[in-house]
């Protein structure tokens, strides 16, 4: 069936990929360094909107949820041991590529992260290879759900938000997506997301 769709914007954390830096990880990191997570939790959260927006480096980050005093063990440590519990969901990266490769879609990756966490992400999982713009909260200074984000998106991507699928597993997200006209998808799991495709004549 023919399809008049030009792009799939989706989220990365989430839909591709596990989440880069959320609460269960930040636990995690904190039990597996011996950090107290309730302060490193509210320390976090008065500092991540400015890492996340690229106004800030993740050493200068983790200097203020972590290092704030003498610590056993080093950045690199922390970032080394946070990097590498990311996870493909490789059903959702196949469902990606073999619908761009199908119906000549262009891909973009939608996302809110901070640029280390990014590039290593890119490279680890080699989404260069399938994903052909990256619109990040670190590289355009702007984070979902600011409407601009998706603007950006649609004019670096020139694409028409009415031929745009967007995947997102955050509701409020679908529903700014949706108010600028993209053709917006709540991903709650592969085979919901592949049937909602399959509606679109995404099949």
């Amino acid at each position: 069936m023919p399809t008049e769709i030009t792009h799939i914007f989706t989220d990365l954390g989430g839909v591709l990929l596990t989440n880069g830096w959320d609460r269960t990880l930040r636990h995690k990191t904190a039990e597996h360094f011996g950090v107290d997570p309730a302060e490193m939790d509210e320390r976090h959260h008065l500092t991540y909107d400015t890492y996340e927006s690229g106004k800030m480096g993740l050493e200068t980050y983790l200097d203020r949820i972590i290092f704030y005093e003498p610590r056993s063990f080093s950045h690199r440590d922390v970032i080394d041991f946070a990097l590498g519990e990311a996870r493909a969901f490789p059903e959702m990266i196949d469902l990606v590529c073999g619908l761009k490769a199908r119906h000549g879609l262009k891909v973009a990756v939608l996302s809110n992260e901070g640029r280390e966490v990014t590039a290593d992400r890119i490279e680890r999982f080699k989404l260069a290879e399938f994903v052909d713009f990256f619109i990040v909260s670190s590289y355009v200074h702007f984070r979902k759900p600011d409407e601009d984000i998706f603007r950006i998106a649609l004019d670096i991507a020139q694409a028409d938000p009415a031929r745009t699928v967007y995947i997102e597993d955050r509701q409020m997200f679908v529903e700014v997506a949706a108010s600028l006209g993209l053709l917006a998808i709540w991903h709650r799991g592969y085979e919901s997301t592949r049937a909602a495709l399959a509606e679109l004549g995404l099949d």
